[in-house]
C-alpha cells in the first residue's frame, strides 16, 4: 500500500515546525555567542552544538515533507534574543523554550491523528522522544546551577564541564 501525500493541513503544520527547528537553532546560537563573549567557553561550544542539532531537526522535518510529496519552506527568521543577565537566566531560556517545542511538536502529533495521517504520527514519535531528552537536559543543568548559586568556583567547573556533555540528540 503506497502512503498517501500530505495533506494541505498536516503540511503547514510541518512547515511551522520546521521554522521552530530553524528558530532553535538561531536561539542556541545567539545563547552561544553571549556565552562566548562572556567567557563561557564551555558552555558556548555545548551551545553551538546544541544550535547545530537543532538544524538537524530542521532538515529531518524538510527532507521528510519533500518525501511525502510537499514542499519542505526555508521560513525567514526574525533576530533572536542575545543578551541575558547570567548564565542562569540563559538556562531558564533554554528550558522553558524546550517546553514550548514540546508543546508544539504535541500539538503536531495531535493533529496527525485527527487526519488519520499514521505515517506522519510514526515520523513525529522520532521528536516526541527527543523532546523528552531535551527537557530533562535542561532541568538537569538547572539543577546544577542551582546547586551551584553563584560560587565563582562552581561556575567555572560547571563550565568546563558542559564542554564535554553531550547533548540530548539521538540522530
Amino acid at each position: 500500500m503506497l502512503l498517501k501525500e500530505l495533506s494541505p493541513k498536516i503540511q503547514a503544520a510541518l512547515n511551522q515546525q520546521v521554522e521552530m527547528e530553524a528558530a532553535s537553532s538561531q536561539y542556541y546560537l545567539a545563547m552561544a555567542s553571549w556565552a562566548e563573549v562572556q567567557g563561557y567557553n564551555g558552555t558556548a561550544q555545548f551551545l553551538y552544538r546544541h544550535s547545530d542539532e537543532e538544524r538537524i531537526h530542521m532538515l529531518k522535518l524538510v527532507k521528510f515533507i519533500n518525501e511525502r510529496g510537499g514542499h519542505g519552506l526555508v521560513p525567514a527568521l526574525r533576530q533572536p534574543e542575545h543578551q541575558f543577565a547570567d548564565i542562569h537566566a540563559v538556562f531558564e531560556h533554554v528550558y522553558s523554550h524546550e517546553l514550548a517545542v514540546s508543546r508544539e511538536i504535541n500539538n503536531l502529533v495531535d493533529l496527525c491523528l485527527q487526519e488519520k495521517d499514521y505515517a506522519t504520527h510514526n515520523f513525529m514519535q522520532w521528536y516526541v522522544t527527543e523532546q523528552i531528552e531535551e527537557e530533562r537536559m535542561a532541568r538537569n543543568i538547572l539543577d546544577k546551577l542551582k546547586l551551584i548559586g553563584e560560587d565563582k568556583g562552581g561556575l567555572y567547573i560547571f563550565d568546563r564541564d558542559l564542554a564535554n556533555m553531550d547533548t540530548a540528540d539521538r540522530h
